[in-house]
This record gives C-alpha cells, sequence and structure tokens, in this order.
C-alpha cells in the first residue's frame, strides 16, 4: 500500500483473503469477527463524490464477503463523512441490505464529533439502531519532535480517541441522541486514564466546558460502548470503572501488530472478572451491542 509516493504499509492475504482469515479466525478460536476497512481507506480529504463512490465500492465488497459466511463475519461498512446528505444515504442503503454498523474517524478534517454537520448523520443511525465505530486516524499533526518512535500510534491514536470521546460528551450528542450507539477502538484510548481530570474540569470551569452540555461527562460516559483493547489486564479494570463491564465487547486490532496477538487474553487474565463478566466483554456484550441474532453465529 502506497501513500503520497511512499511505502504505508505491506498488506498480507489475512487483509484480503477470507479463506486465510478464516483459517486464522479458526486458529485463535474466534468464532465470530466483525470486519471493516482500514482509516486510511476513509478518502475524507477527497472530492465527496469520490469519497461516495470508494465507500460504496468498499461496502458492496465487505457485504458479499461476509454474506458469504454469515455465522463468520459481520460487516462494518464506511462513510461520505465528508458529505453528511451522501452518508446518511448510504446508511439507509446499507442498513436496507442488512448492515449493522458503520466504522466512522475520530475526527473529519477541523470537524469534530460534535460538530453540527453530523447531526442528521447521528440522527439517521439513532432511528435505524445503526452502530458508529469510531477509530482514531489522520495523525499527520504529528510531525516534528512527535514524528519518532512511532509515536504518532502510539501517543497520537489514544489521544485522538480521547478528544473524540470529550466532543461527544460535551458537545450535547448523547442528551440530542440518547440511543444513538458509538463505541470507541482501543479502550477509548487515554479517555479512562483522563476522565477525572475531564470531570473535574468540567466542575470548575463551566464557563469552558458547559456551554453546550449541561450533563456532566460522568454521569453520560456509561453510555458510550468500547473495545478492551487495552493490552494490559489491570488497564481493563480502569476502562470497566469508566465505561461499566457491561459496555466492553472484544477488541482485537486483527492483523495488525498493535493488535491482541492472543485474542482475548487481556481480558482473561484481569482477575477481578468474573466468569460471566469475561463471557460479556468476549461475546455477549457485542450481541447486545450489535443486536445480533446468536441463533445464526457460529457457535
Amino acid at each position: 500500500m502506497i501513500k503520497d509516493g511512499k511505502l504505508f504499509r505491506v498488506v498480507e492475504p489475512n487483509c484480503f483473503d477470507t479463506a486465510t482469515r478464516i483459517q486464522e479466525m479458526d486458529k485463535a478460536c474466534v468464532q465470530v469477527q466483525c470486519i471493516s476497512t482500514v482509516p486510511v481507506m476513509f478518502n475524507y480529504a477527497a472530492k465527496s463524490e469520490h469519497t461516495e463512490e470508494i465507500a460504496r465500492f468498499v461496502n458492496d465488497d465487505l457485504f458479499s464477503i461476509c454474506k458469504s459466511h454469515p455465522d463468520r463475519l459481520i460487516p462494518l461498512g464506511t462513510l461520505p463523512m465528508n458529505d453528511i446528505r451522501r452518508a446518511v444515504e448510504e446508511v439507509r442503503r446499507c442498513v436496507a441490505l442488512g448492515m449493522k454498523g458503520f466504522e466512522i474517524g475520530s475526527h473529519v478534517g477541523e470537524k469534530s464529533l460534535d460538530h453540527r454537520d453530523f447531526w442528521p448523520l447521528y440522527k439517521e443511525c439513532e432511528k435505524l439502531g445503526a452502530l458508529l465505530f469510531v477509530h482514531p486516524w489522520d495523525m499527520d499533526s504529528w510531525s516534528g519532535r512527535l514524528n519518532k518512535h512511532w509515536m504518532p500510534w502510539l501517543v497520537g491514536m489514544p489521544s485522538e480517541t480521547a478528544q473524540a470521546i470529550c466532543s461527544a460528551l460535551m458537545g450535547n450528542l448523547l442528551v440530542e441522541f440518547p440511543k444513538l450507539k458509538l463505541c470507541f477502538a482501543h479502550g477509548g484510548g487515554a479517555y479512562p486514564s483522563i476522565a477525572g481530570r475531564v470531570n473535574h474540569g468540567y466542575k470548575v470551569r463551566p464557563d469552558l466546558c458547559a456551554t453546550e452540555c449541561k450533563v456532566a461527562p460522568e454521569l453520560l460516559q456509561k453510555n458510550l460502548w468500547v473495545d478492551s483493547l487495552a493490552h494490559n489486564p489491570q488497564a481493563i479494570g480502569l476502562v470497566a470503572d469508566t465505561f461499566g463491564k457491561d459496555k466492553i465487547v472484544l477488541g482485537t486490532d486483527y492483523p495488525f501488530p498493535l493488535g491482541e496477538l492472543e485474542v482475548g487474553k487481556v481480558v482473561e487474565e484481569y482477575s477481578a472478572l468474573t466468569e460471566q463478566d469475561k463471557n460479556d466483554m468476549l461475546w455477549g456484550n457485542a450481541i447486545k451491542m450489535l443486536d445480533l441474532d446468536e441463533n445464526t453465529l457460529a457457535k
């Protein structure tokens, strides 16, 4: 994969070959997997008609692949977020096909998730029960002294996710759209670590933090979903305290290096969880989040 004339990533068969992916799922004892595109394919900076064309192509391909293995693979589509009218139309088209959710970036250009341009999309997703899975991306601003030691991925991505969560909480999204399902990647990024700071700031500087939402973040954050990719069993405890054990779904970031190499290990090794907690995080919560029929999935 080439980006701006430079090698971005060597793409292995498990990124595009369904048979290889199923084999690796079997090896890892993963019965069902949600699949989505890589964020570099969002193409939000392109002309909106081109972004829409790419989104439709990707979504049709994802849907076709998952339809061939309906008990193993669940598609999460992509959207032309640089044109919300087109994004809403694509949501309607894909939900009508049977798609349960969509992956979006943590921001679109200079627009954070609380930008009013996105509200028609949130209204439609809430109406249709479609999940929006938020993945960090576009860390181009992390340049110069921060562009060493893979910091855009190690530090930039968690920061991006934390910023997106703060935008959702303090931008009044969850008050205006109380049934909107938002799931944030990588255990909510840095947000669990700064949640206390954010809530304290909301209380002591309401003139800056409470300008759009009159409900404190700590009262809204448990309405969000996150995945379990925290890499550290102890971190799962903090994620659970922040969002609730019932709002954590299994996340692996497969098949990339920053993903969990032993699927579910971080959940299984956290001793403070009961067996029911672990089962919920490993599969039960995801079924609820996506409103799936458990009887149609591989056991």
